[in-house]
């Protein structure tokens, strides 16, 4: 069986990656891999927004909204047919 990564934006809005992978685990290795991405960025963003924002009550909206676009992007890693497509049976009269 293959499996695909497929990133849920916003925790909720399934997104196809067109990742298919052999084994489960390298699917799970992959999901890995772009929450790190995820978490990176954020906090490169992090430090340039507590050197760059002055006011604290901004920074600490801006970082809510920040974190929340970032790190709400989920992978999940669901079986995918691997391009075997099986075409819908006609009604016989």
């Amino acid at each position: 069986m293959k499996w695909m990564l497929v990133v849920l934006v916003g925790g909720m809005t399934p997104v196809n990656t067109d990742l298919v992978f052999d084994k489960f685990a390298d699917c799970l290795a992959a999901e890995e891999q772009m929450r790190k991405h995820y978490t990176d960025a954020f906090e490169v963003w992090d430090r340039w927004a507590a050197a760059n924002i002055e006011r604290r009550r901004e920074y600490s909206k801006m970082r809510d909204l920040q974190a929340k676009r970032l790190l709400s992007n989920i992978g999940t890693c669901v079986p995918h047919a691997g391009g075997d497509t099986i075409a819908p049976q006609q009604p016989s009269n």
